[in-house]
């Protein structure tokens, strides 16, 4: 018995002198949408389709002028003439058609290359993070529930999503300064 009893002393002692894991978590969603990098990549795609759909637009106004160009003289023409310039524009419509499908992919494939590096970047920032502020674990927060619950008090998306944004800043401000002295030279 008093072996049992010193055994639990030795054991709580032990417990006792563990040192404390520091644990918290992220809300992934938050972090990454509140993120100023993704936000930029957001609009400057915003910019870039709502530019393509405009190009798209007026490419297409073109073309059914063209079309309509054609319906109004195709009963002053020859039947294999009719024929020869249906073709035509049905040659360039699917042509067109192509064109607008590659480059749409080409954009999203763009907008998909910079958001995986924004999430890498997140990643990144987050180890580093908890490395420098003592966490022994930081847990992600998302949909698929890694974590289903956690305390508001190991929440720390504010501050993680606080200091990478002022890091990105920090870094857009250098590349400003470095563009503007290059403009001035």
């Amino acid at each position: 018995m008093k072996k049992l009893i010193l055994g639990l002393t030795v054991l709580v002692a032990f417990a006792s002198c563990q040192e404390q894991q520091k644990i918290a978590f992220i809300d992934n969603g938050k972090v990454i949408n509140e993120y100023q990098m993704k936000i930029d990549i957001e609009d400057k795609f915003k910019l870039k389709d709502e530019a393509f759909k405009a190009r798209m637009d007026s490419i297409g106004k073109a073309f059914q002028a063209e079309a309509q160009a054609f319906q109004a003289k195709e009963q002053t023409l020859s039947a294999k003439a009719r024929q020869e310039m249906y073709q035509s524009l049905t040659q360039k419509q699917q042509g067109l058609q192509q064109q607008f499908q590659y480059e749409q992919q080409q954009m999203q494939q763009m907008f998909s290359v910079e958001m995986d590096s924004v999430i890498s970047k997140v990643n990144t920032f987050v180890s580093d993070y908890g490395k420098k502020n003592g966490y022994t674990y930081i847990l992600g927060k998302n949909e698929a529930g890694s974590v289903m619950y956690g305390s508001e008090t190991n929440d720390i998306s504010e501050a993680v999503t606080t200091a990478i944004n002022a890091a990105y800043n920090a870094k857009d401000s250098k590349k400003e300064a470095t563009e503007t002295a290059e403009e001035v030279k």
